[in-house]
């Protein structure tokens, strides 16, 4: 009986020694791990930008064709002819020459389409270009029917043209041999140049036309101690050297008549003729 207890009590003195060499062994703390939903942003509505388009700018007075330029300007150079007697075939040929039918430089920057340059007495806007010297000066309009307009005025005001209208009104050949005897170019072929641009496009039926007249209603008559007087309302574009070749008299004799100190005059201004 002794033994057993003496047995019992070796084994428990092993078995307590081997447990107190035994290592534990922990598991090393760590960081817990929080998950998270994700986060629903409130949607911000961005509006969209378009680009803008750049579309290239044309110039209305660009014509394509030669003949597309006669049709568009052919009713501009008649009215031109009614009003100062140019023949409208001078002045498409001398417009679709100058301008090269509108596609010039100098047409599309400043619808100069007779290549008039500033001049002494320019009072408007202007543009600089080259032609027969570097950086010459040459006037700008706002519109093309402007430049015809004072294409019209440009050969009406100058004494070195008058020639040119006492010439039957559809004699082309002459007016296009007196522009260049005159200066207004110094192209030698200035003359054979038009000469071949209203045959070719039959611009002379033009000088033979009706439409688009302007009938204005340029003097009336009253009478006075039984003398009858003659009167002109002033229109846009008038001079008085240009009213005294219309009616046959003299830029003094207006002036005497009119008791005007100089030559300036106004538009919707009567003056006595006779």
């Amino acid at each position: 009986m002794k033994l057993r207890v003496v047995i019992f009590s070796v084994l428990v003195m092993l078995l307590s020694s081997c447990g107190s060499k035994k290592q534990v062994v922990t598991q090393p703390t760590q960081k817990p791990i929080v998950v998270t939903a994700p986060r629903k942003d409130k949607k911000v509505d961005i509006p969209e930008v378009k680009p803008k388009k750049t579309t290239k700018k044309t110039v209305s007075t660009i014509t394509a064709t030669t003949q597309e330029y006669i049709e568009k300007f052919a009713p501009i150079a008649v009215r031109e002819m009614h009003k100062y007697k140019i023949p409208a075939s001078i002045t498409l040929a001398q417009g679709i020459l100058e301008s090269g039918s509108g596609r010039s430089p100098l047409a599309i920057r400043s619808n100069n389409h007779f290549g008039i340059k500033c001049h002494k007495g320019w009072k408007g806007k202007s543009v600089t270009h080259d032609d027969d010297e570097i950086g010459e000066c040459f006037r700008k309009y706002q519109h093309p029917e402007t430049s015809y307009e004072d294409h019209s005025q440009f050969l009406v005001s100058r004494k070195r043209y008058a020639g040119l209208f006492r010439l039957n009104p559809t004699d082309y050949k002459g007016w296009a041999y007196g522009l260049k005897r005159a200066g207004y170019a110094t192209d030698r072929k200035y003359p054979v140049k038009l000469i071949a641009l209203i045959k070719k496009y039959n611009l002379d039926k033009y000088d033979r036309s009706t439409k688009t007249k302007t009938v204005v209603k340029s003097y009336k008559e009253e009478k006075n101690n039984k003398k009858t007087n003659f009167y002109y309302k002033v229109v846009k574009g008038d001079t008085l050297y240009s009213i005294a070749r219309k009616f046959n008299t003299s830029v003094s004799k207006l002036k005497s008549l009119n008791k005007l100190r100089n030559n300036t005059i106004s538009i919707g201004q009567e003056l006595i003729l006779k």
